[in-house]
């Protein structure tokens, strides 16, 4: 498997640090809010990496944090007259909700900043000791940018250009103005912990990725992603400071996503074209986000509207209609046994997850592995339409379709569908009066059971096929 690193910039064959076992980690939300549109990206397209490391059959320890102490929490918060764990909680819970929605499997482990602080705390004393950072008079803890000759090495910006454009704000007592805290000062009426260097506060941004990494991944891990935002300066910064403590590679594999845009516009709040996932999953559906997101490169960008919500709503509907029929076929055709034509039809349908399997082993290209797909479904919506064909043949039809829909995380909500008995009886009257060449009342009967049950009934060779009517 190839992927793209940000770090050389090129293609790389992905080597574990330990055969068969990948390290994990993934920035997660800063939680004090649903997470929006654009959150949605990263957290779809590297649950879906992971998705495809255990179907090769690797173990995979994931991480992805949540960032529960933050200006932005403390800040609503006080605005809603509570403490910050109150909010860190309640967004916390609604994460859950919108992931679960999206198909995203929970992390190994999901830390909070709040819960690893006493690493946090360990390593900005091991910066202080060794030289990397030092306390500034007003008790805020600094990381010497300089002390890292390779600073920039992740962006490819060189040290002297990203000096240029540096500034020191007001109130900040750095020694460079490219230092950055690590460290915050205690503030009146925010939460603060203790320290070993008597600088009594709360950590940075930067600095509890670092400690969340090295606690539960250890010092070098296979890959670290995010959106393409992060790289500077928060990916630099996690560098920076953890190959300054460990002294060691921090991680081989850099993965970015590409960025989303809003009808071809930056998302923002004063355009008024900032989305919550949960108000976008109420109008077209989680799962069809979840589509959206998979139907381009994820390095590159991906344009959010209407129109591309449409498609990719109609081609998840395309899929769940041919699993719906495969499903429906399993419940009318026989046979434990398929015919040798069969048994040639399924060997050449293996072609399909070959061509999903380089699609995604370079550089993840769900795009490609999708077209496999529907390659798939219209190859399999041609070969079951013979009545004679047996049920196991539909069966390994069925089972090549959802294996590799299920790394994808789509058509996860295929269920079979209970009738009841009244509904039954309706469609058995509607059989007898097509029988008897009175299609006036099969027409009235079918009718009734799209306007009153909400049930679309569809005639095929095996019997009538039935299914609810989308909203």
């Amino acid at each position: 498997m190839k992927l793209y690193n940000s770090m050389t910039r090129k293609k790389e064959e992905f080597v574990p640090l330990e055969p068969g076992k990948v390290k994990m980690y993934s920035c997660g939300p800063t939680v004090y809010n649903y997470f929006h549109i654009g959150n949605a990206r990263p957290f779809i397209i590297f649950d879906t990496l992971r998705r495809y490391f255990e179907y090769r059959g690797y173990d995979v320890k994931f991480v992805q944090n949540f960032t529960d102490i933050d200006d932005k929490v403390i800040k609503k918060a006080n605005e809603e007259g509570v403490t910050y764990d109150v909010i860190a909680d309640r967004y916390i819970k609604e994460y859950f909700v919108d992931a679960k929605g999206l198909g995203i499997h929970p992390a190994t482990v999901h830390p909070r900043a709040t819960e690893t602080m006493d690493a946090i705390i360990d390593i900005v004393k091991t910066l202080i000791d060794n030289g990397h950072a030092y306390v500034a008079a007003n008790g805020d803890v600094y990381f010497r940018t300089k002390s890292f000759p390779e600073y920039g090495k992740l962006s490819h910006q060189p040290l002297d250009e990203l000096q240029a454009g540096a500034r020191i704000s007001v109130g900040e007592q750095k020694e460079d103005p490219m230092d950055f805290a690590i460290w915050k000062a205690a503030k009146p009426g925010e939460p603060s912990w203790d320290t070993p260097w008597g600088s009594k506060g709360r950590p940075g941004w930067h600095i509890e990725c670092s400690a969340m990494v090295n606690k539960y991944l250890g010092k070098t891990i296979d890959i670290h992603s995010g959106g393409k935002d992060l790289i500077f300066p928060h990916h630099e910064n996690e560098i920076a400071q953890s190959e300054c403590a460990n002294g060691c590679t921090f991680a081989n594999y850099w993965l970015h996503n590409g960025f989303l845009t809003i009808d071809n516009e930056k998302m923002s709040k004063s355009k008024g074209n900032f989305f919550m996932v949960r108000d976008a999953a109420k109008v077209y559906g989680y799962e069809t986000i979840r589509m959206f997101m998979l139907s381009g490169h994820y390095r590159s960008p991906i344009n959010y509207s209407e129109e591309s919500l449409i498609m990719a709503k109609n081609a998840l509907t395309r899929l769940y209609t041919a699993a719906e029929n495969l499903q429906f076929l399993l419940d009318h055709q026989t046979g434990d046994t398929m015919t040798a034509d069969e048994q040639a039809k399924v060997q050449h349908l293996q072609q399909y997850r070959q061509k999903f399997m380089d699609a995604m082993d370079d550089d993840l290209n769900t795009a490609d592995a999708l077209a496999a797909i529907f390659e798939l479904v219209r190859e399999i919506n041609t070969e079951v339409k013979d009545p004679a064909c047996t049920h196991a043949f539909v069966q390994a039809c069925f089972d090549l379709m959802m294996e590799l829909c299920g790394v994808l995380g789509l058509v996860d909500h295929l269920e079979k569908k209970d009738i009841d008995s009244e509904v039954e009886e309706l469609i058995a009257q509607r059989a007898a009066a097509k029988k008897a060449k009175n299609f006036a009342e099969a027409d009235r009967i079918r009718d009734y059971l799209l306007n009153e049950k909400g049930i679309v009934i569809k005639d095929t060779r095996q019997g009538t096929q039935w299914s609810y009517k989308e909203d």
